[in-house]
Parts: C-alpha cells; sequence; structure tokens
C-alpha cells in the first residue's frame, strides 16, 4: 500500500447550526481510512491555505471533536468570504506548494456555491500539474440554493433544516407575541434571510400549517411595492384585528443602501435601511385601520448559529455528508460533491451520493414558482410537504457545565509552517 496522504478541509462563507457536524463526520471517518493520513484545516478557509496556517485535527481530544456536534457556527476552523478568481495565478501557486510541502493529496471545501467552484478549480489544477490531489466539496448553506430546481444535483443543503426549524418556532413565538400585545402593535414584521431565494422565509408556514394565524410571507421571488403590501396588511387587519409579516431581507422595495462582501453579495444585515424596516415604515406612514402601530423583528445571523433550535435530522444527515466526503476522497473520485437525495415514496427516506463539481458549481436553486401561492403572500402544500420532514421532532440534546453550553475547544495545534510568509492575492490588489 503507497503512503498515506494527508487531507486538508476548509469552510467557506456564512456558518450554519451544523457545520461543525458535516467536519466532524470528515475526521472521524478519515480515521478509519487507510488512504488517508493527518487531517488539517485550514484556519478561517482558504485564506489559511494560503498563509500556511493549518490547525492539526488528528492531534484534538477525541471528546472535543466529537463535541462539533452541538457546536454551532465557523469558531472551531473558521470561515472566510475569500473568493479565487481565476486571474489569481499566485494564490493557486501558492496552494499547490502549501499543499506539497505538507504531502496533502486530499482537499475538502465546506461551502456553497463558490465553495463548490474554489473546490473544482483547485482539482483541475492539482491534475494539470501532475499533482496527486483529490478535490471535493462538502454541501453547507442555510439558504438551500446549492444545486438545482430539479432536485436532482442534491434535495436540501446541511444547514438550512436548522434554520427552517428556527423560523417555525420564531413565528409561533412571535404570534403569541402578536396576540397578546396586537391592542397597541398590531402589525409585527420580521425578516429573514435570503438575498434572492425564498427557502427561508417560506419555512415561516411550517409554524402554521393548517394556516390558522393571520400570517402573510414575502419572498424575493415576487417583487411588490409598499402599497400593496399595506393594502394587504390593512385587509388582515379589518379582518382579524392583527397581523403578522415575514419579509425576505432581499425584498425588493427599491434601494436599501446595500452593501456588498467579496463575493458581490448584498450583505443585507450590514445595510443602511432593511427590508423590516421599509415595510414598517411604509405601513405607519400610510396609516393601519385599527389603532396601534407596526413594529419589526430582526432576528439576524442567530438564525444561522442558534443550536438549541438545531434540526436532528439536519444534524445527522451533515455528519453522514461529512463521511461521504472523506469517503470520495479515499477513493479518489476527484471532482465530486457528496450529496443527499430523497428517495421516491410518502415516507421521507433519503441515499447520500455523489454530483460532479463543475455542474454544482456552475448551477443556482430557484424557489420553485409552483411553491408560491397565487396571491403572492403564502407558499402552497407542496412546498410544506417537501420541507416538514426536514426540521424533525425532536429537541437537540446539548451537553451542559454549569449552566453554560459545553461546546469543542480544539487547540490551536498549527503545523510548521515550511514556506516562507505570503500574503494572499486579492489582499495586495
Amino acid at each position: 500500500m503507497s503512503t498515506p496522504k494527508n487531507l486538508v478541509v476548509a469552510q467557506s462563507g456564512g456558518p450554519s447550526p451544523v457545520i461543525n457536524n458535516t467536519l466532524r463526520g470528515i475526521v472521524e471517518m478519515a480515521r478509519e481510512l487507510p488512504e488517508i493520513g493527518d487531517v488539517y484545516a485550514g484556519w478561517h478557509g482558504i485564506e489559511g491555505v494560503l498563509k500556511e496556517e493549518l490547525i492539526n485535527l488528528t492531534a484534538q481530544n477525541p471528546e472535543e471533536i466529537a463535541l462539533l456536534r452541538t457546536t454551532p457556527a465557523a469558531g472551531s476552523i473558521g470561515t472566510c468570504r475569500y473568493k479565487l478568481k481565476d486571474h489569481q495565478n499566485e494564490d493557486f501557486d501558492r496552494i499547490m506548494d502549501v499543499f506539497k510541502a505538507h504531502n496533502v493529496g486530499y482537499f475538502i471545501y465546506i461551502g456553497g456555491n463558490d465553495s463548490m467552484d474554489t473546490a473544482n478549480k483547485v482539482a483541475k489544477l492539482g491534475q494539470e500539474r501532475g499533482l496527486d490531489l483529490i478535490g471535493i466539496g462538502g454541501p453547507k448553506t442555510i439558504d438551500n440554493d446549492v444545486g438545482d430546481s430539479e432536485f436532482k444535483l442534491i434535495d436540501h443543503t446541511p444547514g438550512y433544516a436548522s434554520t427552517a426549524r428556527y423560523w417555525s418556532h420564531m413565528v409561533q413565538l412571535a404570534n403569541e407575541e402578536n396576540r397578546g400585545s396586537s391592542p397597541a402593535d398590531p402589525v409585527l414584521v420580521l425578516q429573514a434571510m435570503g438575498r434572492r431565494i425564498g427557502f427561508i422565509p417560506a419555512a415561516a408556514r411550517l409554524a402554521d400549517p393548517n394556516r390558522e394565524m393571520p400570517l402573510q410571507i414575502y419572498l424575493a421571488e415576487r417583487p411588490t411595492s409598499l402599497d400593496q403590501i399595506s393594502e394587504n396588511v390593512n385587509a388582515q387587519l379589518k379582518k382579524d384585528g392583527r397581523c403578522i409579516v415575514v419579509v425576505s431581507e432581499g425584498l425588493d422595495l427599491g434601494d436599501i443602501g446595500e452593501v456588498k462582501d467579496s463575493f458581490g453579495h448584498v450583505s443585507f444585515s450590514a445595510s443602511k435601511m432593511t427590508a423590516a424596516q421599509l415595510v414598517v415604515n411604509g405601513l405607519n406612514d400610510r396609516g393601519l385601520p385599527v389603532k396601534g402601530a407596526a413594529r419589526y423583528n430582526i432576528p439576524g445571523t442567530d438564525q444561522r448559529h442558534n443550536i438549541i433550535y438545531a434540526s436532528t435530522v439536519d444534524l445527522q444527515e451533515a455528519y453522514i455528508l461529512g463521511q461521504k466526503a472523506a469517503e470520495l476522497a479515499a477513493n479518489k473520485e476527484s471532482g465530486f460533491m457528496s450529496t443527499i437525495l430523497r428517495e421516491p415514496g410518502p415516507l421521507y427516506n433519503v441515499r447520500y451520493d455523489k454530483a460532479p463539481l463543475d455542474k454544482v458549481a456552475n448551477s443556482e436553486r430557484k424557489f420553485l414558482d409552483n411553491w408560491i401561492s397565487p396571491c403572492g403572500t403564502d407558499v402552497t402544500d407542496e412546498f410544506v410537504n417537501y420541507a416538514k420532514p426536514l426540521i424533525g421532532e425532536d429537541w437537540v440534546s446539548v451537553p451542559m457545565i454549569d449552566g453554560r453550553m459545553r461546546m469543542s475547544q480544539l487547540e490551536r495545534k498549527f503545523a510548521d509552517q515550511k514556506l516562507e510568509a505570503y500574503v494572499p492575492q486579492a489582499d495586495r490588489e
């Protein structure tokens, strides 16, 4: 048997409640695979690889690796929003040099579409240069936009189910708030994450599948106006005396002072005026047919790192997808992403497979038109049937010590640096 090659795993983009469980699946499966030697993590994603900042995960206490199951977000190994563009030849050269210096034969990138593109580029470059390098993708995004709208590449992305569960509970809690406070605050506007795709705000319907709440949902896929929203909400107020409104952060309501990240994506949480603020201002300026005023609530990044609301289904699937990614690497199936596909039938059942990175990187899932109600302020039962099995039935069990959550505490055991210091190319441009 040939000498085992080492594996580097890295994360990119916004985190999720279950991203570390994919990481755990990779590390724990790699222990069982003789083809894989040590496992290193790029500290803060591909930037850590470029800077030769590699945390030795194999040397960590196994208990801390196990605790990654209920440790949310990306504090364990960090993430980044550094995008490798085609012209950044120096960066690609540097990655190859780092991998050669540390006997790396396997690279797994956990992230969304841009991360799958990076994994694909690194894999192809390694092959072109005769380097025995295998590039694999691990899917992650709370938006559920990785894949295709036919759901043939992946059914859903790890992270989405937990954020969907979060919103199913948030809307239930908001309903109690609104029901009690409605004489003074008859309208409560909630803003959900989602740049241009409506999977997250749509999950609000999971709080009320029988449609008993005075709930309206506005997705980014259905452009509207403040005048139309005011008309819709006022009609609801005349009927029920109160209204809960869920809006996508990417809802097009005119210029909201957009701020963009390094990928060119709008960072709505950093924008000067949010969709929720615009809606509340618009409703109050136009006037309500009942006494009181509209108010808003924006959960922010809590919806992508709150482990208490995590879906147990999501946790399990994220872990298995990490295991699958490590297996694909060991089997030298370069250029693939570990994926999850739903089996046909009335009962929820899935299988784990692989999808070509080049197809994933060049596709973006859209929210289906037939999942949006004709009125444009709700989703259909077809979407509810798709999403409901993902959020699970149980609460996640989070270890506690002295009343505080016990999260994984990985040691900063960095591999010895063998190359000269390097500044990532984009940081010099």
